[in-house]
């Protein structure tokens, strides 16, 4: 399928971090209205609109309707608004089906945006949001699966169990000691994912966090899930983002010239049934062989790649799926600087799930700001060198022993 003929023309994001004084109508509002003047659309233009979260509904109880619910505040309504949850890659699906509404012609100029607020002053409620992202019927067994696939790979006499945390960062965790266990990646390289993302927030003034850290202040850190510590997983967050996506009609019907970044490939894949060392096989890896052949490039091709970091390992791991090393490489590659601002590949320059903050339902689309950023040279401090190809790996939930849901999307300058 050649998808060249696909633009994203406007992108809007909001601060991410804790934001208790804001709604969603408020971050909606925020993300929207920017988009829309980026693109120079106005909201009498959209053809239709795709409305990501993934959390409002367990943590408001807006179950259904809440596109419909936030856009008519900001007087978007009429036009058709399709909800879409999937995990932590929603937005990125919403981005998928937005492109796919304009590319077969339904409409010229579709929105979509994604959103999520997580903290809240029940903790208990935050942390049940992720519990539902995998087979709940089953999470007892599975964790146990996941647990004995490296069992012979055990922390540090003096580790210390930590109290209530996310389900998923004992998911990654045990993912992480698998790949110790086959490859000998260290905590250290672990750590040197994190440091790096940390440095790299400090470029970002949107960014929930913005300090550096070392390896040795991330190896120190509070225990989380052995080998992971609190620095090498991704916070909870409120904010928002949004993208204004057209076709080759809808460009003529804007003012945004060369600013108009071409989707060369979007690609939406949901996991198998496979072996947890079967790395040849993982849905991100299949699904980016998919996207670069959609695009007609290669990962030699990309300026730069913004994964899912939602733990420092995940970004491992995804630096070997979208083919930028071999399986095993990712934790060399993040300790030896390959994977930093500067280095051979920039990973997660805007920070990441890590540093620039994870509010589930847009997480996809602040990806996708900051490669539509990065393509047009308008990165300031952060901006790679000549980026031209830009690639983003966005998972949501689990299933067996990898994501449930992936969406990859490669992004080009014109």
């Amino acid at each position: 399928m050649n998808t060249k003929n696909t633009y994203i023309v406007g992108v809007g994001i909001t601060p991410f971090g804790k934001q208790l004084d804001r709604s969603v109508k408020d971050l909606v509002n925020t993300a929207v209205l920017a988009a829309l003047a980026d693109s120079g659309c106005t909201k009498e233009q959209l053809n239709a609109a795709y409305f990501a979260t993934a959390g409002q509904g367990a943590m408001e109880g807006q179950h259904m309707v809440p596109g419909q619910i936030a856009l008519r505040a900001m007087g978007i309504t009429g036009i058709p608004v399709v909800n879409i949850e999937n995990a932590c890659a929603s937005s990125s699906s919403a981005l998928n089906a937005a492109h796919l509404y304009v590319k077969a012609g339904a409409g010229d100029i579709c929105l979509a945006v994604g959103v999520d607020k997580l903290f809240h002053t029940d903790k208990n409620r935050t942390f049940a949001v992720f519990d539902g992202a995998w087979d709940v019927h089953t999470a007892t067994q599975q964790m146990a699966h996941l647990n004995a696939l490296s069992a012979d790979i055990r922390p540090p006499a003096d580790f210390v169990e930590p109290g209530k945390r996310s389900v998923f960062m004992d998911i990654y965790a045990s993912l992480a000691r698998l790949h110790m266990k086959r490859f000998g990646t260290t905590a250290r390289q672990i750590a040197a994912v994190a440091s790096k993302n940390h440095g790299h927030s400090t470029r970002n003034p949107l960014a929930q966090f913005r300090y550096p850290m070392t390896i040795e202040e991330v190896l120190a850190a509070r225990a989380v899930s052995w080998p992971l510590t609190l620095p090498m997983c991704a916070p909870i967050s409120d904010g928002a983002a949004a993208a204004i996506v057209c076709n080759e009609a809808g460009l003529r019907k804007l003012s945004v010239g060369k600013r108009a970044i071409g989707i060369h490939a979007s690609v939406l894949r949901s996991a198998t049934d496979r072996d947890a060392a079967d790395y040849a096989h993982h849905l991100c890896h299949l699904a980016a062989q998919q996207a670069y052949e959609q695009a007609g490039v290669g990962p030699q091709d990309m300026s730069l790649a913004e994964v899912h970091d939602a733990t420092a390992f995940a970004e491992i791991q995804q630096t070997e799926a979208l083919g930028f090393g071999a399986f095993g490489e990712g934790g060399p590659m993040a300790q030896n600087g390959e994977t930093t601002l500067g280095g051979r590949i920039p990973i997660n320059v805007s920070g990441g799930l890590l540093s620039r903050g994870h509010p589930i339902g847009a997480t996809g689309l602040a990806q996708v700001f900051e490669m539509v950023t990065q393509l047009r040279g308008e990165a300031g401090s952060r901006q790679v060198d000549g980026a031209r190809f830009a690639i983003a790996e966005n998972g949501g939930g689990f299933s067996g022993v990898e994501e449930a849901a992936t969406c990859i999307t490669i992004l080009g300058k014109r």
